[in-house]
C-alpha cells in the first residue's frame, strides 16, 4: 500500500509541527515531506493539518489517524529488530541509555573495553536522566537506578547501589571535630526541596546540619564534594573512583536501590545485545569483587 511510504512524513509533521522541522529530522527537503502528506491527504480524501500561527496543527481526521500510524510505526519496528535478531553475527549498533554520572565515571571504561574486543558493534550513547521509553524502542537497552523495575520490560539486576554520606578527606578533617552531636556546623549540599533528600537527612546522624545551594545535576554534587564544598549522598562506587572521597564518620549507607539493565522482549534474540547485557554484568561483578 502506497500509504505505508508516507506515514513517517504524516508522523514527522505531527511531532514537529512543521515541514521544515519534519524535513530537518527526516533529512529530506521541505518540498519533499510536503508532497507526501499531500498525497497521503489525497489518497484519504480529507485534510489532516490545519495551518495555525502555531504551526501545522492536526484536523479531526489527523488525531484519528495518528494513533493508528503510530502502532503501524511501533509493529514495524519490532519487525525489523525481530528480523535483526536472527542475524547470528555479533555486529551493528546499539543504542544505550544512562545517566551521565552513571555513564562518564563508572561505564565509559567498561564501554571501551567492549569496543576493543567487539570491534563490528557501534555503541550509540544517550546521556540523560529522563526515562527514554523501552516499550517504543526509543532506544534498545536503559541503565536504570530503582528499587525495583516495574515496567513491562526484560530486567537483569546488574549490582546493589548503595548510597552513603560522602564528603572529602579534608573537608571532614577541618570540620568534624567542632560539629554539635546532631550536625550543627556541618553542610550538606542541597538538591532543593527534594522529599526523599529531606528524609534522608532527617534519618541521618546530622539532622541539624545546614542546607546550603540547590543543585540539581548529582554529577556537579560529586564534584563540589570533591573540592570541599561539603556533604553529600553519593554511589558508594564514586570513592573508588576518586580516592579524596571518603564516607563521613557515623554516615547512614542506603541500600535500597540496584543498578538494572533493561530491554524490549523483542531484543533478547539479538546477539549483539546479548552479547552486550553479558558483558556488562560480568565487568561490574568482576570490578565490585576488586573494590572489596
Amino acid at each position: 500500500m502506497q500509504d505505508w511510504e508516507q506515514m513517517p512524513f504524516f508522523l514527522a509533521v505531527a511531532r514537529t509541527g512543521s515541514l521544515r522541522s519534519a524535513a530537518e529530522h527526516l533529512g529530506a527537503t521541505h518540498a519533499t515531506v510536503r508532497r507526501h502528506v499531500d498525497a497521503l491527504e489525497n489518497t484519504y480524501g480529507v485534510q489532516l493539518f490545519r495551518r495555525t500561527r502555531r504551526g501545522l496543527t492536526l484536523t479531526a481526521a489527523g488525531e484519528t489517524l495518528l494513533p493508528e500510524a503510530e502502532e503501524a510505526e511501533t509493529l514495524l519496528t519490532r519487525a525489523r529488530n525481530g528480523l535483526q535478531g536472527l542475524d547470528r553475527e555479533a555486529s551493528g549498533k546499539i543504542r544505550i541509555s544512562v545517566d551521565p554520572m552513571t555513564g562518564h565515571f563508572l561505564l565509559a571504561p567498561v564501554f571501551a573495553e567492549f569496543c576493543r574486543i567487539y570491534p563490528q558493534v557501534d555503541l550509540e550513547i544517550s546521556l540523560t536522566f529522563e526515562i527514554e521509553a523501552i516499550s517504543k524502542l526509543e532506544t534498545d537497552i536503559a541503565i536504570r537506578h530503582a528499587a525495583e523495575i516495574t515496567d513491562d520490560v526484560v530486567a537483569r539486576k546488574l549490582q546493589a547501589l548503595p548510597i552513603g554520606i560522602y564528603a572529602s578527606k579534608d573537608y571532614i578533617e577541618a570540620n568534624f571535630p567542632r560539629k554539635s552531636k546532631q550536625g550543627q556546623g556541618l553542610d550538606f549540599i542541597g538538591y532543593g526541596p527534594v522529599p526523599e533528600l529531606m528524609d534522608w537527612i532527617e534519618r541521618s546522624p546530622f539532622p541539624q546540619a545546614n542546607i546550603r545551594h540547590k543543585v540539581l545535576d548529582p554529577e556537579m554534587h560529586l564534584h563540589l564534594v570533591r573540592a570541599g564544598a561539603g556533604m553529600s549522598f553519593l554511589p558508594t562506587w564514586c570513592a573508588q573512583v576518586f580516592p579524596e572521597l571518603q564516607r563521613v564518620p557515623g554516615g547512614m549507607l542506603d541500600e535500597t536501590r540496584k543498578t538494572w539493565v533493561v530491554f524490549h522482549e523483542d531484543l533478547r534474540r539479538i546477539k549483539r545485545v546479548r552479547i552486550f547485557v553479558d558483558f556488562l554484568a560480568q565487568s561490574l561483578i568482576t570490578a565490585g569483587r576488586a573494590a572489596r
